[in-house]
């Protein structure tokens, strides 16, 4: 594949051009990329592409909001996704959008080593078993974004306080019942999806779910005016 630019695919970040009505083309491009065809990867990914951005921005730690920009991640991503793909799934049971994942994962987990690895934070604690992220990353995420849904009027004093009220909530979660809400509600995966991720039965993951959900509720009730916000 050639850029508008004369790049290569190796070198390119596939744009948001992939029709998703057009399923057939996505098998088609599945079969080439089994085949060692980088058009046929960069097809895919591009057709992946928001919802690997979704991950990214979600995933970001708050120290580097503003600072990384997703779609650099994403460029990164891509190469190393042109690196490996002589080890894309050959199990027809395996997303195709679950390898491009546990990539931009691989990516960011890099990233927080090489920012944050300087800030009191060991290189280990951002990511645990099954390519899942540990509590306090996930915890802080969540949080960030959580707040960024806060539009009542408060001091910047209380905002912090809020914030740190709010971490501290979500880090008494249990840590599956958090990655099953990270993954659900922020990443907006499917249940086969999560499942798949954590290794665990759909019927599980299901179950994890509608318990989180009722979990953060329970969490945004006894922080003061937090959903005492106009609507």
């Amino acid at each position: 594949m050639t850029s508008p630019n004369g790049d290569s695919a190796s070198d390119s970040l596939p744009s948001d051009r992939y029709d998703d009505d057009r399923s057939v083309d996505v098998s088609e491009h599945v079969n080439g990329a089994l085949h060692g065809d980088r058009e046929a990867l960069a097809q895919l990914f591009a057709h992946y592409r928001p919802r690997l951005w979704r991950m990214v921005n979600f995933r970001l730690h708050p120290r580097l909001q503003g600072r990384i920009d997703a779609d650099d991640v994403l460029q990164d991503a891509w190469l190393m996704a042109v690196d490996r793909i002589s080890y894309f799934p050959r199990d027809a049971s395996h997303s195709p959008f679950i390898w491009f994942r546990m990539i931009v994962n691989q990516t960011l987990v890099d990233l927080h080593r090489r920012h944050l690895g300087a800030e009191k934070r060991s290189a280990t604690r951002d990511v645990s078993i099954n390519g899942g992220w540990q509590s306090e990353s996930t915890s802080s995420s969540m949080a960030f974004h959580l707040m960024g849904h806060l539009t009542s009027p408060s001091s910047a004093y209380n905002r912090v306080e809020l914030a740190r009220q709010l971490d501290v909530a979500l880090e008494g979660m249990n840590d599956i019942d958090r990655e099953v809400l990270a993954l659900r509600h922020f990443e907006e995966l499917s249940n086969s999806e999560t499942a798949r991720v954590l290794n665990m039965s759909e019927q599980a993951a299901s179950g994890r779910y509608i318990r989180a959900l009722g979990r953060l509720k329970q969490v945004l009730e006894v922080l003061p005016g937090f959903l005492d916000r106009p609507s």
